[in-house]
């Protein structure tokens, strides 16, 4: 991936998407369903209905990218609805990409003093 990703967006598609889509399928998904705008150089994750590959949309300069990943054993942890679904950090991605579901996982609690 040569996307800058501590300069980007990152941004989950909830639910399962058609992975026979490529990129101007995706950033049809990206306009009309997301309401987003896919040339912004945002990266937009899609995944299928088995969960075990995910696909990433983003624009570089002059064309669409799609980079892609399929897991041999197990599946993604995965957004079923809007109400779950939500704009990701970097460090989020790699976990997500390592297979940890990133929502379900423990918030962070910060403390201010201790009682």
């Amino acid at each position: 991936m040569f996307a800058d990703l501590s300069r980007v967006k990152l941004f989950v598609k909830p639910g399962a998407t058609d992975m026979r889509k490529q990129q101007a399928g995706l950033s049809a998904v990206v306009q009309n369903i997301m309401q987003a705008d896919p040339f912004t150089g945002s990266l937009y994750l899609f995944c299928n209905r088995k969960r075990n590959l995910l696909k990433i949309l983003y624009w570089e300069t002059n064309g669409f990218c799609v980079w892609q990943k399929r897991l041999e054993q197990g599946t993604f942890p995965w957004p079923k609805d809007e109400a779950e679904a939500r704009e990701i950090n970097t460090r989020q991605l790699r976990l997500l990409l390592e297979g940890l579901d990133i929502w379900r996982a423990h918030k962070r609690i910060n403390y201010t003093e201790v009682a």
